[in-house]
């Protein structure tokens, strides 16, 4: 038998999820499904494209993760996990070159006039494993508040939760994404400021105390703070979140999206962790957004809860819609003709069954951004001088490195001494320094060879 707060949290879940399928448009053709393109052909506008790009980046796992920093680092971990959001900023003008300059219409077909078909396959097993990582780690902070790890109402609500999200994503495609991330903007937007109008007057705290709550040091966080700055330089290529809406709009247009949703989502994540500062004002341990909906009762539960569902399903959704575009379209090597909507849903259930695995495997959330994000650190000098003209076997020595490097700190095979501080990021942000100079340094490394040999 539920609850009441049980009960109003499956309310809130089912009616969003109605919400969200009576507003995504049913895809016909592939230029709405994979492209996002409206009924009439038009492109993505403005006020579309940077909602989708913000709340798309705002996942369940990001906010978790915010209000955790915020509680452990105080504003030092929120102000370290906003530095992420600057990846808008890289691959939009990055972006923007290619496309003005190059010519070019997807990241794929970059890589494959460049560096030829297996480099497209390295890469997309790459942003395979991203999307990959972010069913399970977004879903299974869901769950948690249905139940805990283990219990039967947990891994229901994840199942329920997933299914809700896929109907709508299969009807749609990415213009679905879109459409639905416009509503889920707005509504985080607002949930976000309820929470924190409920959340501030309690903790007697000034906003200065937030402010400057925490300590600017290695130990104290600033470690993470410059491995964020060093993963910007390359997260962002392996994301087809981001990616694929770079190049469904305008050049001009897409790079002013793209600036706004790094200045809206960094100040969205610096407020989130404010939960987590307000729980380290309260002596409060554990999860921080799960313990202070708890210590503040029944409302704030549901408006977290809430927020939680806005958050995962636009992230859900958009990684289905580009795990999609991934098979059916990047995969075919130009051959357009061979593009299949029926393939593209065929790829989201996939997803859906693969990606919800290893919820019963129980792993850490952090480690989806960490890992995967050390794991292509290899890509950084690809994107940044994608105009240079290099041996294609530059591509392989700079992102087998950077594969090399992630698995090695996955596995724990770093020897002590690379790590730089001694705060709780050490080891990570050795790993990430040194790997990411030696990435650069592999991928020059043809050019100098060739050129000493001549």
């Amino acid at each position: 038998m539920l609850s009441g707060v049980e009960a109003y949290q499956w309310i809130l879940v089912l009616l969003f999820g109605v919400l969200l399928f009576v507003s995504s448009p049913l895809a016909k053709n592939k230029e709405i499904f994979f492209r996002a393109a409206s009924a009439k052909g038009k492109t993505p506008g403005f006020w579309l494209l940077t909602s989708s790009l913000v709340i798309s980046w705002i996942f369940a796992k990001s906010i978790t993760n915010a209000a955790n920093l915020g509680l452990s680092f105080g504003m030092v971990g929120g102000v370290a996990y906003a530095a992420y959001y600057l990846s808008f900023l890289v691959a939009g003008f990055v972006i923007y070159y290619m496309r003005t300059k190059g010519g070019f219409e997807s990241i794929h077909q970059f890589l494959r006039s460049k560096f030829g078909s297996n480099a497209i396959r390295i890469f997309s097993a790459l942003i395979a494993f991203r999307m990959f990582n972010e069913v399970w780690s977004n879903t299974m902070v869901i769950g948690t508040y249905f139940g805990e790890k283990g219990e039967s109402m947990y891994y229901i609500a994840i199942l329920v939760f997933t299914g809700i999200t896929l109907a709508y994503a299969l009807k749609g495609g990415l213009r679905s994404s879109l459409i639905t991330d416009t509503i889920q903007m707005v509504l985080f937007g607002v949930l976000l400021f309820v929470i924190l109008g409920m959340v501030l007057p309690e903790s007697e705290a000034t906003v200065s105390e937030y402010v400057s709550s925490g300590e600017w040091s290695l130990a104290g966080g600033v470690d993470l703070l410059v491995v964020a700055l060093l993963q910007v330089l390359s997260y962002p290529f392996h994301d087809p979140v981001m990616t694929d809406r770079g190049f469904i709009a305008s050049p001009k247009l897409t790079l002013k999206s793209f600036f706004w949703a790094s200045l809206i989502g960094i100040v969205c994540i610096v407020l989130f962790s404010w939960i987590g500062i307000y729980a380290q004002f309260k002596g409060l341990e554990g999860q921080a957004t799960v313990e202070v909906s708890k210590s503040m009762g029944v409302g704030m539960m549901l408006l977290m809860n809430f927020i939680m569902i806005t958050s995962a399903s636009s992230t859900l959704d958009s990684a289905f819609a580009s795990f999609s575009k991934l098979v059916a379209v990047d995969l075919n090597f130009g051959k357009t003709v061979s593009i299949s909507l029926s393939k593209g849903r065929w790829a989201m259930v996939a997803l859906t069954i693969l990606g919800t695995v290893p919820i019963f495997l129980g792993p850490e959330i952090l480690s989806a951004t960490t890992i995967s994000g050390t794991m292509v650190i290899g890509l950084a000098p690809v994107f940044l001088f994608w105009k240079m003209k290099v041996p294609k076997s530059s591509f392989f020595l700079s992102v087998l490195g950077g594969i090399t490097i992630g698995l090695a700190y996955t596995l724990g095979l770093f020897p002590e001494i690379v790590s730089i501080g001694t705060g709780k990021y050490a080891a990570l942000l050795g790993a990430n320094l040194y790997g990411t100079l030696l990435c650069f340094g592999l991928y020059f490394l043809p050019t100098l060879f060739n050129h000493v040999k001549s």
